[in-house]
């Protein structure tokens, strides 16, 4: 990391940071003080609106124990069927006393429909309803809610819109159920049904909220199964809470307050219990309503660590651009050193520690440079003195063994073969001797052909051979003295005490980039102790020398593998360590080695 990185990332970690840290949690400690004094204002509001309902229903609860008081249910029940009977005195009684009951709940507007259970299975209507049906009694007696309407014994129950639509109706009514007895000896007679419409429910639920300026609140009112019962906004009605809200909420358990997401948007969610009832009112408020405070602080505060930031970078480019951009330029110029190049000068201005650190780089580089050159032209001279050192153990190796051949020929008195073997061992002398290092391939397989000839003379029968060579590949670079000692090293070595015809192959290919060169033979081959034995390694020397002890042992091996190791180093130094021979060969199967070269032509080609 340079200078002015580093500056600029202290200034970020000890300044920047704490400021964010210091908003982050200020930012924290705002919104759960401004949820927690929500829930608290929420809860009294809550406890307000549930007030209300129950005095709303406690006041029909009166109207119905006055009905009970008077008798008015009793006689209505008495009579099987009213309108067949004759009109007796206890029948116009009857009649009076209904219509008493029926002004009595003319005086409450809100009452939508009125009806009475005989325990018999008659039903005995007080108010008329268009487009509603009756549930028969036989069918309610069969509902869990007669139970426990009887379970009350007299005591209302209230049901909500949709809890029970089958027994009330698709109305948005709540309606009163209680079991209706004889006041004398307390006998059940009957169960009476009254619906009152939810205008004074609307009212409270439009007049009360937790805080004047919250209008994003919504009511609701759900029972302890979480359906929603009423909706001002009448768009959740009759549906589970749990459709638009993620939290799984537990109802039935006093008042609690949390924050979820409601209808896809956070949410502060408050549900307060009511006593005596099994319904829950709900209030939700947007939480990006109750927070726009902190918002606008949040934005300050953004501002403000926006501001100081860009002072911070100001100061970065204004004050440090000059000096840490001199000792970018000097970094930047040290890697092109690093790369190789080292002609790389570092312009000098002015007269402060920057021109001295810039003028004791270029003096720098320029030893630096001197040094390499002298070190290039000393590594070339030694690799140039390794070449030659190389080719000179092939030579007298390859002479020795032509020599001893013309001699044999010679103690024969074969004078043709002599002079054959003379002329093609001139052929080998003209090629050995040029100053070249690299040949066309024709001349190397011509170099190859007299000394396989010369072999033949000498080893008649032994074997044969084959020279397979492209024509458009006869003008190949090659390193010369490459191919001879490959197949020397099968005469000698690989025909070694077969009792067969030997067969020489040598071929050549180029594959994406590289020039092959490979010698096959069907001799002997080599077991893997012997293969390793043509294993380059640096340390070659080191190993020879410590080894001086088991120096007679190792000799024949090491004059086995002279010819081949030779080839190999000379590829390598003069093609790199990418480029050397594989050797393939296996007991009593013969030996494939291949001389692996750079194809010039091929990266020519390629070169735009």
């Amino acid at each position: 990391m340079n200078l002015r990185n580093k500056l600029f990332t202290a200034f970020v970690v000890l300044i920047i940071v704490p400021l964010c840290i210091l908003g982050v949690v200020t930012y924290i400690v705002s919104s759960h003080s401004i949820e927690e004094k929500y829930s608290r204002q929420t809860e009294y509001s809550l406890k307000s609106i549930s007030y209300s309902i129950g005095t709303v229903l406690r006041q029909m609860d009166n109207v119905t124990d006055n009905g009970i008081a008077t008798s008015v249910f009793h006689m209505a029940l008495a009579a099987k069927d009213p309108s067949k009977q004759d009109l007796n005195e206890e029948q116009l009684s009857l009649n009076n006393s209904q219509r008493n009951f029926r002004n009595l709940l003319y005086n409450h507007p809100a009452i939508s429909y009125a009806f009475l259970y005989n325990l018999h299975g008659a039903v005995v209507s007080v108010f008329t309803k268009e487009n509603f049906k009756t549930m028969p009694f036989e069918d309610f007696k069969k509902q869990p809610l007669y139970r426990e309407v009887l379970e009350l014994n007299g005591v209302p129950k209230w049901i909500a819109p949709h809890e029970y639509p089958e027994l009330t109706g698709t109305e948005p009514v709540f309606t009163q159920i209680r079991l209706v007895k004889e006041l004398s000896y307390f006998k059940n007679i009957g169960i009476l049904v009254v619906q009152i419409k939810n205008w004074d429910i609307e009212s409270i639920f439009r007049n009360l909220s937790p805080t004047q300026n919250m209008q994003s609140t919504q009511f609701l009112l759900v029972n302890d199964d979480g359906l929603i019962l009423y909706d001002p906004n009448k768009t959740l009605e009759g549906k589970p809470i749990s459709s638009v809200m993620k939290k799984t909420v537990r109802f039935g358990s006093g008042y609690q307050s949390f924050k979820t997401d409601f209808n896809d948007e956070k949410s502060i969610v408050s549900i307060y219990h009511m006593e005596d009832y099994s319904w829950n009112v709900v209030a939700v408020t947007s939480w990006a309503s109750l927070s726009k405070e902190t918002l606008v602080f949040a934005q300050w505060f953004i501002g403000i660590t926006l501001l100081c930031l860009l002072a911070a970078i100001t100061f970065n480019m204004v004050f440090m651009r000059r000096i840490t951009g001199s000792i970018g330029v000097i970094v930047r110029f040290m890697r092109k050193v690093e790369g190789g190049d080292f002609n790389v000068q570092v312009e000098d201005r002015g007269k402060d520690e920057l021109h001295i650190l810039a003028k004791g780089f270029n003096d720098l580089v320029g030893q630096i440079n001197s040094l390499f050159k002298q070190i290039k032209t000393e590594q070339k001279q030694k690799t140039q003195a390794e070449l030659r050192v190389l080719q000179a153990q092939i030579k007298p190796h390859f002479l020795f063994n032509t020599l001893e051949s013309i001699n044999v020929l010679a103690i024969q008195n074969e004078g043709v073969k002599v002079s054959e073997m003379v002329h093609r061992l001139g052929n080998i002398l003209r090629i050995s001797i040029q100053d070249k290092e690299e040949i066309p391939l024709d001349q190397e397989i011509e170099h190859l052909r007299s000394y396989l000839e010369i072999q033949k003379f000498r080893f008649d029968d032994l074997f044969d051979y084959e020279l397979d060579i492209p024509p458009e590949l006869s003008r190949r670079s090659v390193l010369k003295l490459t191919l001879q000692p490959l197949v020397e090293n099968c005469i000698q070595h690989g025909f070694e005490g077969i009792a067969y015809k030997g067969h020489i192959h040598v071929s050549c290919w180029t594959d994406r980039g590289r020039f092959i060169l490979q010698v096959q033979d069907n001799g002997i081959g080599m077991s893997p102790e012997q293969l390793r034995k043509f294993v380059y390694m640096k340390n070659d020397k080191e190993e020879e020398s410590g080894r001086n002890g088991d120096q007679d042992r190792h000799i024949n091996e090491e004059r086995r593998g002279l010819g081949v190791r030779s080839v190999a180093d000379r590829i390598r130094i003069h093609y790199g360590e990418y480029y050397g021979l594989f050797i393939c060969s296996s007991l009593l199967t013969g030996t494939i080695i291949q001389c692996v070269l750079p194809d010039a032509e091929w990266r020519e080609k390629d070169d735009p």
